[in-house]
């Protein structure tokens, strides 16, 4: 039997073949005699010839190393990785849904578009705003088109303002984005408590100011307890406030971003309303404004009609389109099902589950570990590793170990404001005894700094692949194929 470590190049031998294609029934062509000499391939290219059967298992125990939401707890921190319901799958599937053709006329999408307006409604419904466009792909892409309708608003007014204010503890995507739409970033300190030091936004919010980009709750875990006051002092400045979405599921139903004083808000459906995470696929992103904001709203805006649904394009004050078609519609279709499945009192459970299991698990840790901002927290929890760290473990050191003992590390080094920091959130879909699991290796891993950080510093041991050197390993991947030896 060949193992997860078999190349499928070890495999390989002249002359087998993967497929069986029937003859064509079209006539065939010599590639030299149609494309230039400078086109074509010297030799063939050096693919692995095996069988059908001999593919078919290689892939198959390649994908049995797949770590997955399905098969196990992702404690990402500030990443809300959570079940994903397959019955969003099933609806996503539906004939009229998925083979829809996005250039399908309006008369025959009525569906569709019914969706569409339905679920920008309940968006804005959840977070307190006005009005929702579906079509940004992912939440950086949310991000870029909020601070777009604010440069968009300001200039409507005749100001030309420079600066976004960027608290420290920021996604790293909220200062790019900014950047990307043309201001100039001035972060901002985070006071003891971790929370945006309000002495130091008053020393920079003045008439030049656009916008203020946070994240509520914060990347600390922690509502922001002072955020009413500045929301305040930056409308009292005529600056707009931008709310992060990132961590919305920590204050579903309890809180909403309208209520508090945020002018722009976007939504990671990937986060909070269990549409597929990562994997390169498609994400979503959508983004919900206040009245004042809306003209500026990226085209087209699915809009409602006394004999149905259809896609305006007629306004002038448009920030533009963003992408190909209307959004990424099978995560629409996903989070749309989650949303009516849940309801108003599910939604609520959501941040309720999503509280207490990340407080359950950060009382169990916090003899083992150092808590630089101790609870009660919201969604999530950070830790610091600097107590391990003296004795010469470190939080990646940590992260990898525990590859070993079955689980996916938590975010490690983030926020930049925690010392080796470790960022854990449960979300609250993982159960009792899966955050006990978890919480009983990070204890075996802190005993073990004490007793034998050696077994530690090897980690992992059990994996297909041992510790890289991940700095060389992005900068100057090696992904050459060196055929086996003898």
């Amino acid at each position: 039997m060949h193992g997860y470590d078999t190349l499928i190049f070890e495999l390989s031998s002249p002359g087998r073949r993967g497929y069986s294609l029937p003859a064509p029934d079209v006539p065939t062509s010599d590639p030299a005699e149609i494309l230039p000499a400078k086109h074509l391939r010297a030799a063939p290219p050096e693919l692995p010839e095996v069988s059908e059967l001999d593919a078919v298992r290689h892939y198959s125990r390649l994908s049995q190393l797949n770590y997955g939401v399905d098969t196990h707890f992702y404690p990402l921190g500030s990443c809300t990785m959570k079940y994903n319901p397959k019955i969003n799958e099933d609806m996503a599937r539906l004939p009229g849904f998925a083979r829809l053709h996005p250039l399908v006329a309006e008369a025959n999408a009525q569906g569709a578009l019914q969706l569409m307006w339905e679920l920008g409604q309940d968006l804005a419904e959840i977070a307190g705003l006005d009005a929702v466009s579906l079509q940004p792909a992912a939440g950086a892409q949310g991000e870029l088109a909020g601070v777009l309708m604010i440069r968009a608003y300001h200039l409507a007014r005749g100001e030309r303002r420079t600066k976004v204010l960027v608290p420290d503890s920021a996604h790293g995507t909220n200062p790019a984005s900014t950047a990307i739409a043309g201001y100039r970033v001035v972060q901002l300190k985070s006071d003891s408590e971790g929370g945006v030091d309000l002495l130091d936004l008053e020393r920079h919010l003045d008439e030049d100011v656009a916008a203020l980009m946070i994240t509520v709750p914060n990347t600390l875990g922690l509502f922001e307890p002072r955020v009413l006051e500045i929301t305040e002092l930056c409308h009292d400045k005529g600056a707009q406030v931008y709310m992060d979405g990132a961590n919305l599921n920590a204050i579903l139903g309890i809180a909403r971003p309208g209520d508090l004083g945020f002018d722009v808000c976007h939504f990671n459906l990937h986060k909070t309303f269990t549409t597929p995470h990562g994997g390169g696929g498609p994400g979503a992103g959508p983004v919900g404004v206040k009245a004042h904001l809306e003209p500026f709203l990226p085209v087209p805006v699915v809009t409602r009609r006394e004999d149905g649904f259809e896609l305006d394009w007629k306004r002038p004050q448009s920030i533009g389109k963003l992408q190909a078609f209307w959004g990424n519609f099978g995560m629409l279709v996903r989070a749309y099902t989650y949303i009516r499945t849940m309801g108003p009192d599910g939604l609520r459970a959501v941040a309720d589950n999503a509280i207490l299991n990340a407080n359950y698990l950060m009382k169990r840790l916090e003899p083992y570990y150092d808590l630089p901002h101790p609870g009660p927290c919201m969604h999530e929890c950070v830790f610091s590793a600097r107590r391990q760290k003296k004795l010469g473990v470190t939080a990646m050191d940590v992260a990898k170990r525990l590859l070993d003992l079955g689980f996916y590390a938590p975010s490690t080094y983030f926020p930049l404001v925690v010392e080796e920091a470790l960022m854990i959130e449960p979300t609250e879909t993982e159960s009792k005894e899966t955050l006990d699991a978890f919480c009983e290796a990070m204890i075996q891993i802190a005993r073990e700094a004490e007793s034998d950080p050696r077994v530690i510093h090897d980690a992992p041991r059990t994996t297909p692949v041992r510790r890289l050197d991940q700095t060389l390993a992005a900068r100057q991947p090696n992904l050459r194929w060196t055929p086996p030896r003898g």
